[in-house]
């Protein structure tokens, strides 16, 4: 078992997000905050990031690491970044462009800020790097989502990279797993980049 990994986690989906959530719950608000920084250093270090021309973030909610500096970051360097929106007449989230930090965005489905309905939508297939929350990570690539599904059907025909973005506390080992979950390629903590074991130019 790697360092920060935890393998006495509950047999089941919903008692491993219950511990999870518990293990966040007691982090706190400062580290909670450094956590941020040093995953974001992690990834803009990577050359994973510096290659990429089209990325897919997300806007933190509870219990996730907040990537938000790299939203900016990326626009500076002149990087297609996209986040999710929600799609109220398919049910499903789609990649849709943001050109700035400042406007454009609004909260939608779940309250989660989201770009407007006029911002132009991205094809999944043309993102170089999609970066996923979660609930819990095994280091084989294994993810654990909210039960909503929206990420696996979101990420469905996504050829980029695949990284998972998590504290510590998430990564685990035996998630249940599903024919319709989706592997990550890596995963950035605020202490490791973790290659998932599917190609060495990952690491």
């Amino acid at each position: 078992m790697k360092p920060g990994e935890h393998n006495s986690v509950p047999i089941g989906k919903q008692p491993l997000r219950a511990e999870i959530h518990g293990r966040l719950t007691a982090l706190e608000a400062g580290a909670r905050e450094e956590a941020g920084r040093r995953v974001c250093a992690r990834i803009r270090e990577h050359r994973i990031w510096r290659n990429a021309r089209s990325i897919l973030l997300f806007w933190p909610i509870r219990d996730e690491i907040n990537l938000w500096p790299l939203v900016q970051e990326g626009l500076d360097l002149g990087k297609e970044i996209a986040l999710p929106r929600f799609v109220a007449g398919t049910g499903v989230y789609e990649a849709a462009k943001v050109k700035d930090c400042s406007d454009g965005l609004s909260k939608g489905r779940y309250g989660i800020v989201e770009p407007a309905a006029s911002a132009v939508a991205v094809d999944v297939k043309q993102l170089d790097l999609v970066l996923v929350p979660g609930v819990a990570f095994e280091a084989s690539g294994v993810r654990l989502g909210r039960g909503g599904g929206f990420y696996d059907r979101l990420l469905q025909g996504a050829v980029g990279v695949k990284c998972g973005v998590a504290f510590e506390e998430q990564m685990v080992s035996g998630i249940p797993e599903e024919t319709h979950d989706i592997r990550m390629d890596c995963i950035a903590t605020p202490e490791r980049w973790i290659a998932c074991g599917h190609d060495p130019a990952f690491k």
